[in-house]
């Protein structure tokens, strides 16, 4: 048998295979395209495939979308994450969740030595959103959330019902 067609038959073999979830270190390269959002961007990986990747762990303001108003902080928020992430190299590091039901990849987001999502709580443009399995930095981003909002940094500032 070719090496091609043992390739073809393992391939084959896996089909009826649950999709494998990565390993919780798993960390993939790619580029920021967009930034669609505070928590929302568009990146070609090494492959060359496109992905959504939503970030794990935070919440943002939702942007305005047709027929409904932006939140407060939203544009502040993705103007922000454009700045920290906009047209650079990231690193994608998966946890034991791969995708959400909208299909986006799920991913804390480096930039260098940086992970954005815990930026983006430490200066008050997101609010901690644990949704289990995902919750390797749960701790640390309460404990951000919690500094940031005692600061009155960002949204805790410009948006009193945040707290809510």
């Amino acid at each position: 048998m070719t090496a091609a067609a043992v390739c073809a038959a393992a391939s084959l073999a896996s089909c009826g295979d649950p999709p494998r979830e990565p390993d919780a270190d798993s960390t993939i390269g790619g580029r920021v395209m967009t930034v669609t959002d505070g928590d929302t961007i568009r990146v070609r990986l090494a492959s060359g495939r496109v992905e959504r990747v939503r970030y794990i762990g935070i919440d943002t303001p939702e942007t305005e979308k047709p027929g409904a108003r932006g939140e407060c902080y939203a544009d502040r928020a993705q103007e922000f994450n454009e700045r920290l992430v906009g047209d650079r190299d990231v690193d994608l590091e998966l946890d034991v969740g791969e995708r959400d039901r909208y299909g986006r990849l799920l991913a804390y987001v480096r930039v260098g030595s940086k992970l954005v999502n815990a930026e983006l709580l430490r200066n008050g443009y997101a609010v901690p959103l644990v949704v289990p399995p995902n919750v390797r930095f749960e701790d640390r981003f309460r404990r951000l959330a919690r500094a940031a909002r005692r600061r009155g940094e960002g949204l805790w500032a410009s948006c009193p019902a945040q707290g809510s």
